[in-house]
């Protein structure tokens, strides 16, 4: 490495944060290489992304990620929240008297504990004898390569160009979407105060779809329904009182399996590590003759004796039985999983569920198998590069959206709160595959196309909100020498 480098990061959220906690823990060696650091940060906030930032989410917007589940920094999650006064955290959104590590709390709080984190981080590499310049309010929209292993060029969306050797892309969440708000159609929920009424008094008052059932709906649902109407407990069950003038209010969450995310449960380890069941060596000696890790490789010699031990545990004495076939592959366990979870009605089937997940939270009792299918696909992760490209379409076409639906793992509030709305009446699931119509024929709404088997129905509305999540970025968009796109080491649990 070239002595004096000038690193750019693009970003300054989580992935960033992580990645100057990795500077300055390796501080002895870098600082000998890179002598310059920018941060450049669209938003005027820096030190929170997009998730948690307060001009984008809501006081009723929970995170879904524990203090003891985030990788290390300064302090921890719990500790600074034990910190603040009770006004401070109310503003935040945390309403409890006492802070717990296994605890998830609100978006915002979050954020503004990554930014604290961020700051200390900060002036830490400042005082190792990094020289760190911040740009704040700084859009980069293009890298331009001076010549080949030169220099690169960042222009900001204002037209000024900034000079460095080494960028790391570290955007986080990128909404390529276009809002037709005449149609009453959004391609994210974000900043979800645009799905708001415009003011005080002001309601809603008829029926909004959201594609998909999963983190960012609930966020829709819960701020919506917190303007909508108040939630009380009554013989220890959330009840939802909607407001007058809010008869016609209610959301309907499209899903094409018609599955709910399982819920929240207790871990033994509840921090992801790479190598918790296999090691590099072992995992680099499955590959075949022709270079490729293949799926069903890594699920028989990796994947099947954790699982069956994790069964074990869960006493499940069926699926050790069944993993002990050697013909019972990675596709038949998913199909038996999802079947297990598959319900008539989806929030009769949560209802059920919830009966166990308070039993794992509040009793520190873990679901071992939920926990190992996690780190399992965690691992897997980091190697996704040796797979051939039929078994990245299995990955993604089968294991993910099941691995999704498993480690997304909704808070048990945030499942009372869509109980109490299923139990009043304001929120439906509709199973079936959506398609949205690029014209649109009637003013003011949006008509989809909703395929559930042979079925076809259209349906028209006021407000329908894609919550379906972030579509995958390509790298090749940016062929630039010396950059990195870069993903801090999280679980695989989604905003």
């Amino acid at each position: 490495m070239t002595p004096l480098q000038h690193l750019a990061i693009i970003g300054s959220g989580a992935s960033a944060i992580y990645l100057l906690k990795h500077l300055l823990d390796e501080q002895a060696v870098l600082v000998q290489h890179v002598s310059t650091i920018s941060i450049f940060e669209k938003s005027n906030l820096t030190g929170m992304g997009m998730p948690y930032s307060p001009r984008t989410t809501d006081r009723f917007n929970m995170s879904n990620i524990s203090s003891e589940e985030l990788p290390e920094l300064p302090m921890t999650f719990g500790d600074w929240l034990r910190q603040q006064d009770s006004a401070y955290l109310m503003e935040l959104g945390v309403e409890v008297a006492e802070i717990s590590d296994s605890e998830v709390y609100s978006r915002l709080a979050l954020g503004r504990y990554l930014n604290t984190q961020y700051r200390e981080i900060v002036s830490s590499l400042t005082k190792s004898g990094f020289l760190i310049q911040e740009f704040s309010g700084c859009e980069i929209v293009d890298i331009h390569n001076v010549s080949p292993g030169g220099d690169l060029v960042l222009e900001s969306a204002t037209g000024e160009k900034f000079r460095c050797d080494r960028v790391v892309i570290a955007t986080g969440h990128c909404w390529a979407g276009e809002d037709k708000p005449e149609n009453g159609y959004f391609a994210s929920p974000w900043p979800i105060w645009k799905l708001l009424p415009a003011a005080e008094g002001e309601y809603h008052d008829f029926t909004i779809g959201t594609l998909g059932a999963s983190l960012s709906a609930f966020d829709v649902i819960s701020s919506l329904a917190h303007r909508h109407g108040e939630f009380t407990t009554e013989a220890e069950a959330l009840k939802f009182h909607p407001f007058a003038g809010t008869e016609n209010f209610k959301i309907v969450m499209h899903a094409a399996s018609g599955l709910l995310p399982h819920l929240q449960f207790d871990q033994d380890e509840p921090y992801r590590k790479i190598y918790r069941h296999v090691d590099r060596e072992e995992l680099l000696a499955m590959v075949d003759v022709h270079g490729f890790l293949r799926l069903t490789t890594y699920f028989d010699k990796v994947c099947r004796p954790v699982l069956i031990e994790a069964f074990t545990k869960d006493r499940m004495t069926e699926m050790i039985v069944l993993l002990a076939d050697p013909q019972f592959g990675y596709k038949d366990f998913v199909e038996k999983m999802t079947i297990e979870h598959d319900y008539p009605n989806a929030f009769e089937g949560m209802r059920y569920e919830m009966i166990e997940a308070r039993k794992s939270v509040l009793e520190h009792k873990p679901i071992h198998w939920k926990e190992i299918i996690d780190d399992l696909m965690y691992t897997l992760n980091f190697h996704a590069e040796l797979m051939p490209a039929e078994d990245h379409l299995a990955l993604h076409s089968c294991v993910m959206p099941f691995l999704m639906n498993v480690a997304a793992a909704m808070p048990l509030g945030s499942g009372n709160i869509l109980l109490a709305l299923y139990d009043a009446g304001k929120l439906d699931l509709m199973p079936g595959k959506v398609t949205i119509s690029d014209e649109q024929e009637e003013p003011g709404k949006t008509t989809i196309l909703v395929e559930n088997g042979e079925e076809k129905k259209s349906i028209s509305y006021q407000m329908f909100v894609d919550c379906s999540g972030q579509k995958p970025l390509e790298l090749e968009n940016y062929p630039f020498h010396g950059l990195v796109k870069f993903s801090h080491v999280r679980r695989a649990r989604a905003h």
